[in-house]
């Protein structure tokens, strides 16, 4: 291939040597072929028109330097001279800027003596904040720190969050002076971490901007502050959590625990002591902030087990909280195990283990299920209490291993009369080997725990107590005496008010106080009247769910009423299932189906056409529900779509699905009708026709639509024949016309060609003529001299006689032959 290209080339390269003339000419054509490309781009670029200058995004009094042209390089240049400086960056077109922008305005006009405010446009191409910035959304906010940060808030773009959020870090740390402050940072139900530090030999003592900037890290990774960050400067005070060491980092506990931030096994940094206090923490109550957009954060925390929802008008700069507070202790109490007793209360109220005393780990369990006893005895509680090994320390975790907790569980499901001892309120011990270690064994004793009873039956469905039943009874360590394990979330009804009313909100009222449980695995969820004080009313709604026969409903979420009530066919929606369904004085055929089924869409004819059929009959309804938007009880549930079922007025317990392997036609749901209905229903002409003449008829009826739609289908046919026919016809006419056209263009050029012949031929003789015209003028005007001769020489000779006598004969006969000339 090479050698042919060389051959080629070297062919050309010859043949370019012996005509020079046709080297020049390529090297022409390729500059002017360069020269209109070049003028031709050049030109295509004025085609798109520059972008309009960008304005201030900021109203001019608001106190925030707004920086409209994406100057990137000014913010850190401010960012320099101010303690705490809030960067916003945002695009002029976005809604959400816009709407944040007021927000924004606000809390700039509150903190602006404390808190540097930068507003940057990050849309401008031509600014460097669009060169060096990738934002896949806006607005975005960048809180600094000193020289720390970027700090991102990704709560809600509200005034009294962002508010907050920056409150929190101009204070990260909380100044603990006096024992009664310190009781009531760690009687908090989220988790504080408190660190000692002595002021005294030294204005800024070694370790404490390492834990300021734990702090901020924990900001940084949680805009909500979950982990409290408190500093303690007193001896006494430190001593009363038993710290004694200067620099050392506690972390307060209420189930477990507590801890000292092991310096031993960690280097004391900052990103150590956050990620520390993070894996260690304990989660009582947790909130929950949808932003509104496509996420899997309720799906994440829902799908983990029962939840109970609290929705409550929060105000995030509000001193004091009552209603979270409240919500808290019955958390705590919840959460509130028993321990055993080998551990001791410090000075705090908390749990510290001895080291005289072995904790043991326990852990709830469940009964096989080839357990003959009733439900109300399926729970045993495992505990594991270590004979040798570890050794125990003053501060540490107890926790179960899995692979220990598993031989346990293996030794006690050997046989089943160690169950049935158990039924009998007594305990049964047994010796687990651990599975690493043949030297470490474990006694493992199990018994039955008291489940609490159910409180009386109430009207609500909250299950609001008398006042003779004690409020606190039950409630403590629940959830280690129980499967039904809660957990407990918080969202601000002000946000989430839309999802509170799809969860069984009244819609009327605004957003206020609502309690839910949502149990996602089991595809249920309840709610709760406030008849009563929070706290009771949250106690005796939790102790219900918990029970193992709860005497809860489960809420059925639905439309509220049906589109067309008086139509065709019967629009079922929650509110009025039992009463359409469940009617004893008819029979009732319900169609399942969704607004996302394509096949159910397809059946909608066939549903028409068998309403119509039994038009006028009282004791036959034809109805459907969609139970995309319409909850339905389990017992009336399907697990496809699209499904008929009927309900026969004199068996409703009996109901009878039509067969999944027959298509769904008028026909076979008519015989399907006349099988299992209780009676046939029949139209008012067919008072005295049994039920094969019922059929006849309709046979009848839908052959002779079929002999209808037959005929249609020949007249359809004929018609498209002669419609193809026409086209045929004008096809070949139009190949005639266009054969035609093409003889008279030629013709046309023809005659255009003649046209300019004769033209120029009439040119050619016009020139001619005019040059003749041109000639006969010039003799004309020769003849008009002659003329005038002619008749001056006729004047002489009209005078020669009287000079007759004195002129000679040669003179006369000169004048005669000049007169003959």
């Amino acid at each position: 291939m090479l050698r042919r290209l060389r051959v080629s080339l070297r062919q050309l390269g010859n043949q370019m040597a012996r005509r020079p003339d046709l080297l020049c000419g390529a090297i022409v054509l390729g500059c002017l072929f360069i020269v209109t490309i070049k003028f031709t781009c050049s030109r295509a670029k004025n085609v798109v028109a520059p972008a309009r200058p960008p304005r201030r995004f900021f109203s001019p009094d608001a106190p925030v330097v707004d920086l409209f042209l994406g100057q990137l390089d000014q913010v850190d240049r401010l960012r320099s001279a101010a303690e705490i400086s809030l960067v916003f960056f945002y695009a002029p077109w976005c809604a959400h800027s816009i709407a944040t922008r007021e927000e924004v305005q606000q809390v700039a006009r509150k903190l602006s003596k404390e808190v540097l405010f930068v507003a940057v446009n990050c849309w401008w191409n031509q600014g460097k904040c669009r060169k060096n910035q990738n934002f896949y959304q806006y607005p975005v906010i960048h809180l600094f720190y000193r020289r720390f940060g970027p700090i991102e808030y990704k709560g809600p773009f509200m005034a009294a969050y962002v508010e907050k959020f920056i409150r929190r870090l101009i204070t990260p740390l909380t100044y603990l002076p006096s024992q009664a402050m310190l009781q009531d940072f760690l009687s908090y139900h989220e988790p504080g971490v408190v660190g000692y530090f002595e002021f005294n030999a030294s204005p800024q003592p070694p370790g404490y901007m390492v834990f300021l900037t734990s702090a901020l890290q924990a900001l940084k990774r949680d805009f909500q502050g979950v982990v409290r960050f408190g500093v303690v400067t007193s001896k006494p005070v430190a001593e009363a959590i038993s710290v004694h060491e200067d620099g050392t980092v506690y972390m307060h506990r209420h189930f477990n625990t507590s801890l000292i931030f092991p310096r031993a096994e960690r280097n004391f940094t900052p990103e150590n002591i956050c990620s520390w206090a993070y894996e260690n923490r304990e989660s009582v109550l947790q909130w929950l902030r949808p932003h509104g957009a496509k996420s899997r954060l309720l799906e994440q925390e829902l799908s983990k087990g029962p939840a109970l929802l609290a929705f409550l008008p929060f105000d995030p700069l509000a001193p004091h909280q009552p209603l979270v507070r409240q919500i808290a202790e019955v958390a705590l109490q919840y959460h509130a195990c028993n321990h055993s007793e080998g551990v001791e209360q410090d000075g705090m109220g908390q749990s510290q283990g001895t080291q005289n005393s072995v904790t043991p780990c326990c852990n709830t369990v469940v009964l096989p299920h080839w357990n003959a006893i009733s439900r109300m005895h399926n729970v045993c509680e495992l505990c594991l209490k270590e004979s040798v090994g570890l050794r125990s320390s003053a501060i540490r975790t107890v926790r179960c291993p899995f692979h220990h907790m598993g031989a346990a569980l293996e030794s006690f499901h050997l046989m089943r009369r160690t169950f049935a001892q158990l039924m009998m309120h007594g305990a049964t011990c047994s010796n687990a080997v651990a599975s690493y270690s043949p030297f470490s064994r474990y006694s493992a004793c199990c018994k039955t725990l008291e489940l609490p009873s159910p409180p009386p039956p109430q009207t609500q469905d909250s299950g609001v107590p008398s006042d003779t039943e004690p409020s606190h009874q039950g409630l403590t360590g629940l959830r280690c005496r129980t499967n039904k394990t809660l957990r407990f979330y918080l969202l601000d009804s002000h946000l989430h008010w839309k999802l509170a009313v799809r969860l069984g909100a009244p819609r009327a009222d605004g957003p206020r106080l609502f309690l839910t449980i949502v149990n996602l695995p089991e595809e249920t969820h309840y709610i709760s009247d406030l008849n009563d004080t929070l706290g009771d009313t949250l106690e005796h709604f939790i102790q219900n769910f918990s029970v193992p026969y709860s005497p809860l409903t489960r809420h059925l979420v639905g439309t509220l009423v049906p589109k067309s009530p008086t139509s065709l066919i019967r629009e079922v929606t929650t509110a009025s299932f039992l009463s359409t369904v469940m009617d004893p004085q008819k029979d009732v055929l319900l169609f399942y189906y969704t607004h996302w089924c394509g096949f159910c869409t397809v059946l909608n004819h066939v549903l028409i056409q068998l309403a119509q059929l039994f038009r006028g009959n009282e004791k036959f309804t034809v109805a459907r529900v969609n139970v995309a938007q319409n909850d339905l009880p389990w017992e009336f549930m399907v697990d496809h779509f699209p499904v008929f079922l009927l309900f026969p007025r004199d068996r409703k317990h009996l109901s009878v699905k039509f067969p999944d392997d027959l298509p769904v036609t008028l026909p076979n749901l008519v015989r399907f009708l006349l099988r299992h209905a209780s009676d046939v229903p029949r139209r008012s002409g067919w008072a005295g026709a049994d039920r094969g003449g019922l059929l006849e008829v309709e046979l009848r009826r839908l052959r002779q639509e079929v002999e209808a739609l037959r005929r249609a289908r020949e007249q359809l046919s004929q018609q498209l024949s002669q419609l193809w026919q026409e086209k045929r016809r004008l096809a070949l006419h139009a190949r005639g016309l266009e054969s035609h056209n093409a003889e008279l263009r030629e013709r046309g050029r023809h005659l255009e060609e003649l046209y300019r012949e004769k033209n120029r031929q009439l040119l050619d003789a016009a020139g001619k003529l005019q040059a003749l015209a041109d000639a006969s003028q010039n003799l004309i005007t020769e003849n008009a001299l002659l003329k005038v001769l002619m008749a001056s020489m006729r004047e002489e000779v009209a005078l020669e006689p009287r000079v007759d006598n004195g002129t000679p004969k040669r003179a006369k006969h000169d004048l005669s032959t000049q007169g003959d000339s």
